[in-house]
């Protein structure tokens, strides 16, 4: 394969897994969203507190969807390091999402239901931003290839592979002391 051929695989299997990711995202949206609403008309909460603890049921949602559908094809083994990585970065990105809806509510007194929710969502996209890069670099971490063939991208049903260009590494010289 040429290397526009390989380029295009590349792009190909990053366009799916951004598709895949967005969709998992939006319906951790919808939770998130909605469980902050409930809360913020049913209980007495405080519009951050109530904003944390539906980001966190998000958390979870979402967790399970890219463990099991948009990362699926990626390194299994390690999942307590896998999770403990993916809730660590998820609650950088709580940080993110609700310090946008904190400054918006007590820095500036845009607490409104509408504001609160147009900070909210604008605070997720900020954070999905963090979250997409810090998952697919460190928790849900691609297979390493091997013999010279690297997994790039699932196409209906069975993985498509496409030559990986090996580097020789030299020997490192022992050293003397």
């Amino acid at each position: 394969m040429n290397e526009r051929g390989v380029l295009r695989t590349r792009l190909d299997a990053l366009a799916r897994e951004i598709a895949k990711f967005g969709v998992v995202g939006a319906m951790g949206l919808l939770v998130n969203v909605g469980v902050s609403n409930l809360l913020w008309h049913t209980t007495d909460l405080q519009v951050v507190r109530a904003s944390l603890l539906a980001t966190f049921i998000a958390i979870l949602f979402n967790y399970v969807g890219f463990r099991y559908w948009t990362y699926r094809d990626r390194d299994k083994t390690g999942r307590t390091r896998e999770l403990t990585l993916f809730l660590l970065f998820s609650a950088v990105g709580a940080a993110i999402e609700n310090g946008v809806l904190y400054t918006a509510t007590y820095g500036f007194g845009w607490n409104g239901p509408v504001q609160s929710n147009v900070f909210k969502i604008l605070g997720i996209g900020i954070a999905t931003l963090f979250r997409f890069w810090s998952y697919r670099s460190w928790v849900f971490k691609a297979l390493p290839a091997e013999d010279g063939v690297g997994v790039v991208a699932q196409g209906r049903g069975a993985a498509e592979q496409v030559p990986v260009e090996r580097v020789p590494v030299e020997p490192a010289e022992p050293v003397r002391r």
